[in-house]
């Protein structure tokens, strides 16, 4: 069954696509079929510059354990991020 629920969120940074770097803006998360995974289900994260159109977009998908394995990691390389590191406003979330 699929939620068809999809989560967005404003970014800062940066990706490399099949024609380079692009100043990423946006982020889109959902759990869903994939396109090319052999799974079921995978939480699909897409980072992309719309504004540049198709091509400026990386794509994962990751199944569950994969998905919460690379959160966990996200999580433990910002806490062992000296502080001094995270006072980009862009890195903290703020």
């Amino acid at each position: 069954m699929c939620t068809y629920e999809t989560f967005t969120v404003d970014v800062q940074g940066c990706g490399k696509g099949a024609t380079g770097w692009f100043d990423a803006t946006l982020a889109s998360v959902s759990f869903d079929h994939p396109v090319r995974a052999q799974a079921e289900h995978t939480l699909n994260i897409d980072v992309l510059a719309p504004a540049l159109g198709p091509s400026a977009r990386v794509a994962l998908e990751l199944t569950a354990e994969s998905a919460r394995a690379l959160a966990a990691a996200i999580t433990q390389a910002l806490d062992a991020a000296p502080a001094a590191l995270l006072e980009d406003a862009s890195l903290r979330g703020a």
